[in-house]
């Protein structure tokens, strides 16, 4: 059935999620309310989720079901070995370390792929995730990252300019990349007598 005039649907509640109130994971998008851990109904941000497919999860209980197990497993995700997350209602497989996981994946999780294709920032170079992204010359940055390149004032849509992928405020790109001479305010008086 066609979307007539709505957003997405949410991965969680399945209604119409739109742009205000969007987070998107591993391809689909999310209300802010309904973005929690299917275990343990914790709230989830970039920096806390792990998704499984259609699932996302919190750290811990993601490490629960998903990690390793075995005796000295675990620790590193958030749990003791002999935590099973029986009163979070995951239900474990049971079985000898030996059956647990290969620890490198025959077949990479949608995340992982997402993982590896986060966008960049021209700045600093580090990962921009969807909730501190601003796009400016057709590039992702940070919020802290847009900023003038030369007198580092932040800039927002109405005075940032870009030239060869780098952003400017509109007085620094004039004085810089702007036509010189007398009548554009590019010479001083001392300069205009000589």
């Amino acid at each position: 059935m066609p979307n007539w005039g709505g957003g997405a649907k949410c991965g969680a509640c399945e209604k119409t999620v739109y742009h205000a109130e969007k987070i998107e994971c591993n391809g689909r998008s999310f209300h802010k309310t309904c973005f929690l851990c299917m275990a343990c109904r914790k709230a989830l941000d970039s920096t806390t989720v792990a998704a499984h497919e259609s699932e996302i999860y919190c750290k811990t209980c993601y490490g629960r079901k998903y990690g390793p197990k075995g005796i000295g497993f675990g620790q590193g995700a958030g749990c003791l070995s002999t935590d099973t997350g029986e009163h979070l209602g995951l239900n474990l497989q049971q079985g000898s370390p030996k059956s647990a996981r290969p620890s490198t994946p025959t077949n990479p999780s949608k995340f992982a792929k997402m993982m590896v294709d986060v966008d960049k920032c021209p700045r600093c170079g580090k990962s921009v995730y969807a909730a501190e992204k601003i796009m400016g010359g057709g590039k992702p940055w940070h919020k802290t990252c847009f900023r003038c390149a030369i007198c580092g004032k932040s800039l927002e849509s109405t005075n940032v300019t870009d030239k060869d992928g780098e952003l400017y405020c509109k007085v620094c790109y004039a004085n810089n990349f702007g036509p010189k001479g007398i009548g554009f305010g590019g010479l001083t008086q001392a300069e205009k007598k000589e």
